[in-house]
């Protein structure tokens, strides 16, 4: 049952990311170009997303646990190191060179274009990398 709730989710997510131009890589480079192009639209996108996790975290944590799953799986971790500011930095140089973070990127598979499979095919040994490099 949570393998079809799953499945069923990730089509609502990546269908909601197409629909919103979270997959077309030019309108997220003018929406990250703050000082030349501007294009705004993915801002209602970003605010719609933060407004509606707000309202429904405070009634979701709630709960003594989820649906489908024996307890909520929420990070502990406070710290700010160095590994986090790397990641956050490749991810934001990732981004605004190609338009794409992980999420509009699988979604973007279904188009069937080799753009978007060649990233998530190096994304994918970029997360390969770094667990065999772990500490």
């Amino acid at each position: 049952m949570s393998a079809i709730v799953a499945l069923i989710a990730g089509i609502l997510f990546g269908t909601g990311l197409a629909m919103s131009g979270m997959t077309d890589t030019a309108k997220v480079q003018g929406f990250l170009d703050l000082f030349g192009a501007w294009v705004p639209d993915l801002a209602f996108v970003m605010g719609g997303a933060v407004l509606v996790t707000a309202i429904a975290f405070r009634f979701v944590l709630k709960r003594q646990a989820p649906l489908l799953v024996e307890r909520f799986h929420l990070p502990t971790a406070r710290d700010i190191d160095p590994s986090l500011l790397g990641g956050a930095a490749l991810f934001g140089i990732g981004w605004g060179l190609y338009g794409y973070c992980p999420g509009p990127a699988v979604a973007a598979l279904a188009y069937l274009d080799w753009q978007p499979a060649l990233f998530v095919l190096a994304m994918l040994a970029g997360m390969g990398f770094r667990q065999l490099t772990a500490r």
